[in-house]
């Protein structure tokens, strides 16, 4: 049966998802670690930097320089995904052997490799910056499976590179193990992704002041093993961008020409050849309809993050992929109660990449991709075909959304409606964002046995779901300090320019003003009257989803058809609503564990995030001693974490981590203190 979420492809995408999605077990002799399939495509077609020795330096003319990674203390496997690494044909017996944790900690080279970083430029946070290039990240290599399958493989955190500037290069055990458990959630979710093949850790040392208060402290050096057909990116194309008036920074090959063409030539012959081959004989039409496919592999990748709550926090163009993959996990989070401005990255002052600008972003930068492309498409041209991009994202979004809400038959404009209205009344009961979709299957459809007791269950469901009148409260504290406050406001009245460059600063403190303004207003609401106004503002949308969910009916003639049709809509709906995400407590509790030497919780996360649609998860001889109760959690501040249940469908016994929290559950009070930078 297709997923719900996926739609017939043309067939330029239908052999990128194949790529991209392809996990199972292929007939034939898998590959050791020693015999994997390598050859190395782009160092073949591209230029690589001359110089050898490894220092920071300005890389002109240059995809690729080579290097080499520095080998770690004691590599230790901290955990790893088999059906990622099945993508490289590695029987998963070689997972076992001891030089596994030595290759993907770089201390040793696998057979066939050639080690190089990439060079590439960026505009971050709205603001040209010059070359950037992989600073912590080396190619591997490319491994072409079996299924004739092409994977570039790379190591993050392998040790500096002449693009590390001040860096070392290194990524600690925290930020490794949230980027490998999300690369692999976010496929999972049905998003395209990079892939994260291994983590592993060290004894190796390196000092990092987590939140820049100049509190250093000691962190093990850790490696990611990232997987994908490139890691090709917005920014790679704009190292031939003239000096920037604003920055006063230009890409490194400037009016290399040859270099650009040479680039479009190889990414689309490679990764596009459908577009390849029926433009041979134009480069211009050529480069437009690549242009056009970016275009639209972005806005559905970026429909897929809005509709699953993924905030990315650092959309930055050298962080959007030409694949329309979901790369580089930094400060990402999931939103846990919605809010349309949540900011995931406590970096992000003035608020460029919330999750509702999302959308709005990353059409910002197919914006900076045309222009880095003008030497070889007009840019006009180029810009010409941005309407493709929001017809593609409202195309996208809204089919997901109709599976969210089980809405299967009729494709109405009252839907777009329907869905906003949703999010709002999410919004206004600060209500969580996976729980309330997840629980809409429970929702019985018109002329359904018992529909009128399910429905009160639904409702009473979601009221456990909004935020109390204390949780409320508290995150409306401020989040400046009085001097801050009082410096900004000054400046607002003597120099608001001034003010606006700082980091966003009137953003900022419109920002403070308003939660001023909102925490003075709730000063004396009670349990009672939110919860109240809860119920009466999710009754009033049920309504709504009730009238429409009638004109779903229409025609259905019989018990049994309807039956028959619930029961679709039910799989539908729980297909495409996760009951698992990775919330940010959630890797955190596996973080902490693996930071005190236990990576059971990272591997009970990543074995749960492997099936996040699911009721029945088997998590085997991972399962914690707290998995046989078969209770929900009663600890209120852990939030609701058993199911709604139905007549048709009982409720689900939660799954619990180390800690003791569900995971499928409200997130604890303390969750909303965590900072990601």
């Amino acid at each position: 049966m297709r997923h719900p979420l996926l739609r017939p492809l043309p067939s330029t995408l239908l052999l990128m998802f194949h790529r991209l999605t392809h996990n199972r077990f292929r007939p034939g002799k898998m590959a050791t670690l020693g015999s994997l399939n390598f050859d190395n495509l782009a160092l073949r077609s591209l230029p690589i930097d001359p110089e050898t020795q490894n220092f920071t330096r300005s890389v002109k003319g240059a995809c690729f320089s080579k290097t080499t990674p520095e080998p770690v203390a004691k590599p230790e496997t901290v955990a790893l995904s088999l059906p990622a690494l099945r993508l490289l044909d590695l029987d998963d017996k070689e997972s076992e052997k001891p030089e596994f944790a030595e290759y993907f900690a770089g201390n040793k080279l696998l057979p066939g490799a050639e080690t190089a970083a990439h060079c590439y430029c960026g505009h971050q946070f709205g603001y040209f910056s010059g070359q950037l290039g992989d600073g912590a990240a080396m190619y591997l290599g490319e491994v072409v499976n079996s299924a004739g399958e092409r994977w570039e493989i790379q190591l993050k955190g392998a040790g500096p590179t002449p693009y590390s500037r001040q860096s070392d290069g290194r990524k600690v055990l925290r930020s490794t193990i949230r980027e490998f458990l999300c690369s692999e959630a976010m496929h999972h979710l049905g998003i395209p992704t990079t892939r994260a093949g291994s983590c592993v850790t060290s004894d190796t040392k390196i000092v990092r002041d987590i939140f820049y208060s100049g509190n250093p402290i000691r962190e093990r050096a850790t490696l990611v093993l990232r997987i994908a057909p490139t890691f090709f990116r917005f920014g790679s194309f704009e190292i031939f961008k003239p000096l920037d008036r604003m920055t006063g920074r230009g890409g490194p090959s400037v009016g290399r020409k040859d270099v650009l063409e040479q680039m479009l030539e190889y990414v689309i012959k490679t990764f596009f050849p459908e577009i390849y081959d029926q433009h041979k004989d134009n480069a211009q039409e050529r480069y437009l309809a690549f242009y056009r496919e970016v275009i639209k592999l972005t806005a559905q990748v970026v429909a897929g993050w809005q509709c699953v709550g993924f905030c990315h926090g650092v959309l930055n163009t050298d962080n959007m992929s030409i694949l329309g993959l979901t790369i580089d996990y930094g400060p990402y989070g999931f939103l846990d109660a919605y809010n349309p401005d949540h900011i995931c990255n406590t970096s992000d002052d003035g608020g460029r990449y919330t999750y509702v600008k999302q959308p709005a972003i990353c059409r910002w930068n197919l914006e900076k991709l045309a222009e880095a492309l003008a030497m070889a498409l007009p840019v006009d041209l180029a810009k010409a075909e941005l309407g493709l991009y929001d017809e593609e994202y409202e195309k996208s979004y809204m089919r997901r959304m109709r599976n969210k809400l089980g809405l299967l038959k009729k494709e109405l404009p009252e839907d777009k409606e329907l869905v906003q209205s949703f999010l709002d009344t999410m919004y206004q009961t600060q209500s969580d964002f996976t729980n309330s979709f997840r629980c809409l299957s429970r929702f019985r459809l018109p002329g359904c046995k018992d529909a009128d007791d399910d429905d009160d269950a639904v409702v009473e469901y979601l009221l456990t779901q909004c935020s109390t009148a204390d949780e409320l409260k508290k995150s409306m504290k401020p989040r400046m300090d009085g001097r801050e406050l009082q410096m900004m406001m000054m400046l607002m009245q003597m120099n608001p320019d001034l003010l606006q460059q700082l980091g966003g600063g009137h953003m900022r403190l419109m920002k403070e003003l308003e939660r001023m303004e909102k925490a003075k207003e709730l000063e004396n609401l009670t349990r009672e009257e939110k919860t109240q106004t809860d119920k009466a503002k999710w009754e009033a949308w049920l309504s709504s989803y009730r009238g429409r969910l009638a004109k779903e009916t229409d025609g259905l003639d019989g018990e049994s058809a309807l039956k028959e049709f619930s029961q679709k809509r039910v799989e539908t709906m729980n297909a495409s609503n996760p009951r698992f995400i990775l919330r940010n407590y959630i890797a955190q509790n596996a973080i902490e564990a693996a930071e005190k030497g236990d990576f059971s919780e990272v591997q009970r996360v990543l074995k749960l995030l492997e099936t996040p649609y699911s009721d029945t998860v088997d998590l085997g001889n991972l399962a914690t001693s707290s998995q046989s109760a078969s209770s929900a959690s009663t600890d209120e501040d852990a939030g609701a974490s058993s199911s709604v249940g139905s007549s048709s469908q009982p409720a689900i016994n939660p799954i619990k981590g180390c800690a003791g929290l569900a995971y499928d559950g409200r997130p604890p009070q303390w969750a909303a203190e965590l900072r990601v930078t």
